[in-house]
């Protein structure tokens, strides 16, 4: 019979738990896979660092975007154009 010669229970409770870990590694692989190809990322908008958008295209983003009150953009709009 196989008794005597067989891996014993310690050896068969290592081959589990090691084929447990196995195909966790493996499911997980194949879902990580899935999960960064599937995304739909805009690209990243990266400008050129020699293109800079002037103090007053700031001015009138903040002002759009309601960051800035009236009165305050045109303290800051006289200050840019300074004497």
């Amino acid at each position: 019979m196989w008794w005597n010669n067989g891996m014993g229970w310690g050896g068969w409770v290592l081959m589990v738990l090691l084929m447990s870990a196995f195909w966790g590694f493996v499911i997980a692989g194949v879902i990580a896979l899935f999960r960064s190809v599937g995304t739909d990322r805009p690209p990243a908008h990266n400008p050129s660092p020699t293109i800079r958008p002037s103090a007053n295209s700031i001015l009138d983003e903040r002002f759009a975007r309601g960051e800035i009150d009236a009165e305050e953009y045109r303290i800051r709009r006289d200050q840019l154009s300074g004497p």
